[in-house]
């Protein structure tokens, strides 16, 4: 149980720095001149959705155990990595 719980901290943890960089993300949108807007916005929309999958794997991670548990991690691990990509790709297109 030590490991699973070190691991949702991990990803808890991860998972609060990606919400703060992508609320930057939003701020710096918000700045943007208006052509480049609609652009952010998709990116952010995107982002968001990434997120919220992200945070609702997290609920999922906390619920499970045994087995189930291990199948979860297994897809939660592929959303990180794909909510991770999508947050560093976001901040090369913004600067």
């Amino acid at each position: 149980m030590e490991i699973q719980e070190a691991y949702k901290q991990k990803m808890a943890a991860q998972l609060k720095e990606w919400n703060a960089q992508i609320d930057l993300l939003k701020a710096r949108a918000e700045n943007a001149g208006a052509d480049m807007t609609v652009k952010r916005a998709e990116v952010l929309h995107e982002l968001s959705a990434k997120q919220r999958a992200a945070a609702e794997k997290m609920q999922e991670l906390e619920k499970s155990t045994g087995a189930a548990w291990e199948q979860v991690k297994e897809t939660a691990d592929k959303i990180w990595e794909d909510l991770k990509a999508g947050v560093a790709d976001a901040h090369a297109k913004f600067k």
